[in-house]
């Protein structure tokens, strides 16, 4: 007998209503060691929040990614996009995730927490993989941030693949690259406070 919730498919999703995202205004670019002083400093208040990770993709066979690119960090009011070219905001950003005190939930965490660390040289700490959650509560194995914003909010949450496959190394984000990188830590956060852990 099959237990399991159901969640709805990508065609039921697609008629539900829009969930709001950030908009620039409330997006912070983080590039400088003295910028992410003040991010991380500002993200302190903050017991819970969710995190992600973008990398610049790998097209070639046998090419390795020398990411993550950015981390994204998010709370339910606002998120900061760090941008880890500079030595200072990595370092400032790698000792905020390897703090227990915060946590740090997102989806599919298993692959930016090996790329964290490999490139910042700390074990991420405070992480809650949310797809674990939703299958603790019955739900199918696969659940993601569209999903679970369907199930929880009944909204439909938009993710462009042309910004996920975009080229995340650049020394300058487009505006479209930095909604994408927000929205996605931000929806999580948001479904991280729905759930109430």
């Amino acid at each position: 007998m099959n237990t399991s919730r159901p969640v709805p498919d990508k065609d039921a999703i697609a008629l539900l209503p829009e969930f709001p995202r950030l908009g620039l205004d409330r997006i912070t670019l983080v590039a400088s060691a003295t910028q992410a002083r003040e991010a991380v400093a500002a993200l302190r208040f903050f017991v819970d929040g969710a995190a992600a990770t973008e990398s610049k993709p790998t097209f070639r066979v046998g090419e390795v990614s020398d990411g993550p690119h950015i981390v994204q960090l998010a709370t339910l009011e606002r998120a900061w996009v760090f941008q880890l070219t500079d030595a200072g905001c990595r370092e400032q950003v790698a000792a905020l995730l390897a703090e227990a005190a915060h946590t740090k939930a997102g989806f599919g965490l298993g692959d930016d927490k090996a790329r964290i660390r490999a490139k910042l040289g700390v074990e991420p700490a405070g992480v809650l993989e949310l797809n674990h959650v939703f299958r603790e509560r019955g739900y199918r194995k696969d659940m993601g941030v569209k999903g679970a914003v369907a199930v929880l909010f009944g909204q439909r949450f938009i993710k462009s693949k042309k910004a996920a496959t975009s080229n995340w190394a650049l020394p300058r984000l487009s505006e479209s690259q930095l909604v994408y990188a927000a929205n996605d830590a931000y929806a999580a956060a948001h479904v991280l406070a729905a759930l109430q852990l």
